[in-house]
């Protein structure tokens, strides 16, 4: 194997075009730099350099172990900075896994910032939204959960990063766009859309219908928030929707479901000395305003 020192005595001794200048370049004595040739020359059978009166002229077989240190020296060094990058967690990757369908665009305000100022830290997200997310979690399947609905377990750290408000959004021509609130019973004679999950995940059912013993007259599920807002708007439906989502949509209103629906986004990752860059995203995302 050829050792790394000779390669860079040879580069720096092209670069300053002398031995007294490339040892102290390397914080090296003359008679070390001097020693590593010889001691390379020796054990390779190879004559490296050869004095022409005061200069020093690179032999056939040191031009080419300095063509080789030229190429090979600055890919070290880079490697070198980059286990250093790993060492302090500047570079490295995070997955993030979504269990909130309407978090996508809130989501994509942080991600760009977040890139920005972490340009060596990968970053993926998984929107598969009927995925265990507790269970990918756990087992190292993805660094970052976000949901709306964090379990609290001892290997595992919620950090909620928004508050907001369960609303149902109905028509601004909707006789229940008028009240002040509505009741499970409101609800019976109506359509109800959700995304397509369980109605054992969703708050309009679990804390608001269920205890009452009420039932909407139809349910219905779709996948995007546009298409949802807009068969809202339409009059043919209404949704529960959180109320930041609202805010910019046309010919659509919130109402307050019962006594109030109150939520929060949490992220949650595994318990523990968390990398910089992870605890830079869920900083970045509780910066983020909705």
């Amino acid at each position: 194997m050829i050792d790394i020192q000779p390669l860079a005595i040879l580069r720096e001794i092209h670069r300053t075009g002398s031995v007294t200048q490339a040892a102290e370049q390397l914080c090296l004595t003359q008679s070390a730099v001097s020693h590593a040739i010889r001691r390379f020359e020796t054990r390779h059978a190879v004559k490296l350099l050869e004095r022409e009166g005061n200069k020093l002229r690179f032999t056939l077989a040191g031009e080419y172990l300095l063509g080789l240190a030229q190429r090979v020296l600055p890919q070290l060094e880079h490697g070198a900075h980059v286990l250093e990058d790993y060492a302090r967690g500047r570079r490295g990757s995070i997955r993030i896994g979504m269990e909130c369908h309407p978090c996508q665009d809130w989501l994509m305000q942080v991600v760009d910032p977040f890139l920005a100022a972490w340009p060596d830290v990968d970053l993926d997200v998984t929107t598969a939204f009927q995925f265990g997310g507790l269970s990918a979690l756990l087992g190292h399947e993805i660094d970052i959960l976000v949901t709306p609905d964090p379990i609290e377990r001892p290997e595992l750290t919620f950090t909620p990063v928004f508050d907001y408000e369960l609303v149902l959004a109905v028509a601004d021509t909707h006789p229940l766009a008028q009240k002040h609130h509505v009741d499970a019973k409101d609800l019976t004679t109506e359509t109800l859309i959700t995304y397509p999950v369980s109605r054992e995940r969703l708050d309009i059912y679990t804390r608001f219908l269920v205890p009452a013993h009420a039932q909407p007259q139809r349910h219905q599920t779709v996948e995007t928030t546009d298409l949802m807002l807009r068969l809202v708007a339409s009059g043919r439906a209404v949704s529960a929707t959180p109320d930041w989502l609202l805010r910019k949509a046309k010919g659509v209103k919130g109402v307050r479901i019962g006594e109030g629906i109150l939520k929060s986004i949490h992220l949650g990752h595994r318990a523990g000395m968390a990398p910089p860059y992870l605890e830079g995203f869920i900083n970045l995302a509780a910066s983020v305003e909705i």
